[in-house]
């Protein structure tokens, strides 16, 4: 079998990992639950480094663990990217590099070294100590570090949990890169929505130990019925999109399916394909094409799922296009008023300024 596939049991002090689980061989594919899921811990008996897990772990065919078999961590040929960057405080930027560039060709790897600088934006960073680093350039430097070791699979444990928003932000296109153009699958471990629907193909979803859900990203976060397991209030929905212009204003015109949205300006070429996260909470429907509005975005498309939750909340898809699915989160009050039922046309509202920064990256392969 192609890529990474698990069948293992883990028992902790008053926990139980139980996974038996496939993983795309290629892109990016978060691992998402909240603290305490057993995210961390499937990341480490991935990497060999929990001796206590039970089961088969293999990669492309070959076994790492299973009945009488277990490859320790050094030669499984993955790269590992923790929480906080653990550089090595006594080298430079560029020794960080040269240790772990050392180890991959004794192995019999040959890492990109210039590629990997450029893709980082290390190139004036390689003389710094950590000491001299931020946080989030540590983390770049981390990340750079992994992929010299060039890995056959990459893990990274949220590394951007210790960031703040605008650290993130600025990190956020270097992930991209690492998933787009240098061809390792990429295993992303994250409790943050907004990470996840921009950078995710696909998306495995835990919840005390086991696997709750898995498939494509773009169908899980759209789905109503996984809503409450990324919190009601962080529900949305991600669409595919092209840059078709950057205006005066400061906004930037995106094609979709359904429409066209205006979102805050952001830096890209005309016609790169980005993908776009809209939160439920932030969709106002409507049964007739709305006027006189200050939102300068109106999306058709059609209604296929209505879900009330515990709560006044009814979470509604609406269908644009072939595949793309907008959600709203909206009051059962409005949904009984508005006379809501699947097969019906209607508009998605969404203001422009709702739509964070961060929730607009690239869109990587499909």
């Amino acid at each position: 079998m192609s890529g990474l596939a698990v069948d293992l049991t883990l028992d902790l002090p008053g926990f139980r990992l139980a996974v038996s689980q496939g993983f795309a061989p290629s892109g990016l594919t978060a691992v998402f639950g909240p603290s305490g899921s057993g995210k961390s811990s499937l990341l480490r008996v991935i990497a060999g480094l929990e001796t206590r897990a039970q089961g088969r772990v293999s990669f492309d065919g070959q076994d790492w663990q299973g009945p009488g078999c277990f490859v320790p961590p050094h030669r499984r040929a993955i790269g590992y990217v923790f929480q906080d960057a653990r550089l090595f405080a006594h080298l430079s930027v560029a020794g960080n590099l040269a240790y772990a560039e050392r180890r991959a060709r004794k192995a019999g790897r040959n890492p990109d070294r210039s590629g990997i600088v450029a893709a980082l934006g290390l190139e004036g960073l390689l003389t710094r100590r950590p000491s001299g680093l931020s946080g989030g350039e540590a983390q770049r430097v981390a990340m750079a570090r992994a992929l010299m070791t060039a890995p056959r699979l990459l893990l990274m444990d949220e590394p951007l949990s210790a960031l703040d928003d605008a650290a993130k932000g600025a990190i956020l296109p270097y992930i991209e890169a690492i998933r787009d153009g240098m061809r390792v699958p990429v295993i992303y471990v994250s409790h943050s929505v907004s990470e996840v629907a921009r950078l995710a193909h696909h998306i495995v979803m835990l919840e005390a130990g086991e696997v709750r859900r898995a498939g494509l990203a773009q169908d899980i976060l759209s789905d109503p019925a996984a809503a409450p397991a990324f919190g009601i209030r962080a529900a949305g929905s991600v669409l595919r999109a092209q840059v078709l212009a950057h205006h005066d204003d400061g906004l930037s015109e995106l094609a979709v399916a359904g429409g066209r949205l205006l979102v805050p300006g952001f830096a890209a070429v005309m016609g790169a394909k980005v993908r776009v996260r809209i939160a439920a909470q932030d969709v106002i429907l409507s049964r007739q094409r709305p006027e006189g509005l200050s939102a300068l975005n109106v999306l058709e498309g059609e209604l296929t799922d209505l879900r009330q939750g515990q709560g006044p909340g009814v979470m509604v898809r609406l269908r644009m296009g072939a595949d793309q699915d907008v959600l709203a989160r909206i009051t059962q009050r409005s949904a009984r008023a508005l006379a809501l039922a699947p097969g019906q046309r209607c508009f998605a509202v969404i203001k422009s300024l709702s739509i964070a920064p961060l929730d607009v990256g690239g869109s990587g392969p499909t």
